[in-house]
């Protein structure tokens, strides 16, 4: 008898992310061996004491080794990608019905940090994946199993990581959208501003040039005005005679 699966979403579910997740997973592998804990005594000048709470530092850099070991090269693409994925979102420890945080606020939480002690601590991130052998080169992640140690391999290795971690900083920075908004707004503000005063020159120039044309056109109108001599002059000039 042939099947055919019927589907109605159900309004409540009893579910657990990491009964869906196997073992060899190499996002489980990560929540279990990696130990990320320093990244908040290395922030935490960067925060104040009141006020809204900010994403955790860790599950920042968790999402950023996320787009690095997929070669998602945007903030907007590391989120799209993640929320799709049961392993991820375990291995940032959120649950299945929590929203993953807005992909302007992995822009922000960089630009608070500085560019680079971002890179300085993003760094330290991928050098504790090397040393529990879960990273072997650019951008690729190894699945299902460690890499085996090879000591002659492991400084071409982190070299090689390292190097990459400044270029795709590089990337997620060229393709930051909220800095290219504050770019292109800045630029439109300098553009009407630049309008603005040539605007103020070219009205200063044409009420200039019709002042003086009414003025030279009242001049031309105006009556000429003879002196008249003083009398005690004129009688002056009579006794001289």
């Amino acid at each position: 008898m042939q099947g055919k699966k019927q589907h109605t979403e159900k309004l409540f579910t009893s579910f657990k992310i990491s009964d869906r997740v196997p073992r060899q997973n190499l996002y489980r592998i990560l929540k279990e061996k990696l130990d990320l804990k320093f990244l908040y005594p290395a922030t935490t000048t960067y925060y104040g004491k009141e006020g809204q709470a900010s994403i955790d530092p860790v599950v920042f850099f968790k999402l950023i080794l996320v787009g690095y070991l997929e070669n998602l090269n945007s903030d907007r693409k590391i989120i799209d990608h993640s929320q799709m994925r049961l392993d991820i979102i375990y291995f940032i420890g959120y649950d299945i019905d929590e929203e993953l945080p807005w992909h302007s606020t992995l822009s922000r939480t960089r630009q608070l940090y500085g560019q680079e002690i971002f890179l300085q601590l993003f760094k330290q991130v991928l050098k504790l994946c090397i040393d529990k052998g879960m990273v072997s080169g650019r951008r690729q992640a190894v699945d299902s199993a460690y890499i085996k140690a090879n000591a002659s391999l492991d400084s071409l290795v982190e070299k090689e990581v390292m190097d990459d971690a400044q270029t795709y900083s590089d990337e997620l920075m060229a393709n930051d959208e909220e800095a290219l908004k504050k770019k292109t707004i800045s630029y439109l503000r300098k553009k009407k501003v630049e309008q603005h005063h040539a605007w103020k020159e070219k009205e200063y120039q044409q009420q200039h040039k019709l002042s003086q044309s009414t003025k030279e056109r009242t001049d031309k109108k105006a009556p000429q005005v003879f002196k008249q001599p003083h009398p005690l002059q004129h009688h002056r000039c009579r006794c001289a005679h």
